[in-house]
């Protein structure tokens, strides 16, 4: 992987990951930026929800789980003054007729081989999570 940061303004850069995909990266107007862009912080947020649907469509592929919807939202919290993420809970909704036994091991699989997740949790990020079924 490769990855290139130029700075662009203040506190706006653009990031690239060396494949023709780039996005600005910006603090909020309150901290000094033009709110261009989310921070790298909320990139990384961002990146485990994201990393979390895939891993989640890819083992539940594999599982033969069918599902017609799902998402993941994510809140994650800074505890205690603390200079970052110090807590992430994630729901899971999905739209399936599929046991609930069936979803609950598609996603313990998830968590346990998602890439960000994996870095998250090593990092001592308290990685909590739910599934919502939807009608």
């Amino acid at each position: 992987m490769k990855s290139n940061s130029l700075w662009t303004r203040k506190f706006q850069s653009v990031v690239d990951n060396g494949r023709n995909h780039s996005m600005v990266i910006d603090l909020p107007e309150e901290k000094g930026g033009s709110n261009s862009g989310p921070t790298a912080l909320e990139m990384c947020v961002m990146s485990f929800g994201g990393c979390v649907g895939t891993i989640f469509a890819m083992v539940a592929e594999k599982m033969r789980l069918k599902f017609e919807k799902m998402e993941v939202e994510l809140i994650a919290e800074q505890n205690h003054n603390a200079p970052t993420i110090t807590d992430i809970h994630f729901t899971l909704s999905i739209h399936t007729s599929e046991r609930i036994e069936k979803i609950e091991k598609c996603l313990e699989h998830t968590v346990n081989t998602c890439p960000v997740g994996v870095l998250f949790k090593q990092a001592g990020v308290s990685i909590t999570n739910e599934i919502k079924i939807l009608e």
